[in-house]
């Protein structure tokens, strides 16, 4: 018998705090990817043009190069699970969107 995988799931989400509200941080997630992995530290960003986005936690070096712990593949993967997590939210990735509708 083969286990159907569900790739993420389990998508959880802390609120950020008024200070980090203001500097475009909405919050923190938490997911299960291919019910496998645990991911942490995931942030939940509003960009300057009002849209969310997902940053990935990382490393600095002694020369102040930032090094992912993980990241999506490519530009087609972070779409996907950009898309997945904030369905798992209810929210729109462009809030503007919703009121063109």
């Amino acid at each position: 018998m083969t286990k159907t995988v569900k790739l993420i799931s389990g998508v959880a989400f802390t609120p950020g705090t008024a200070q980090d509200l203001r500097e475009g941080l909405v919050g923190y997630i938490t997911l299960t990817f291919a019910d496998l992995l645990l991911l942490d530290g995931l942030v939940l960003r509003k960009t300057t043009a009002g849209t969310y986005a997902l940053s990935y936690p990382s490393r600095s070096d002694s020369q102040g190069r930032k090094h992912p712990y993980y990241r999506p593949i490519d530009d087609r993967a972070r779409r996907i699970i950009e898309d997945t997590v904030f369905r798992s939210l209810g929210i729109e990735r462009d809030p503007q969107e919703a009121n063109r509708g």
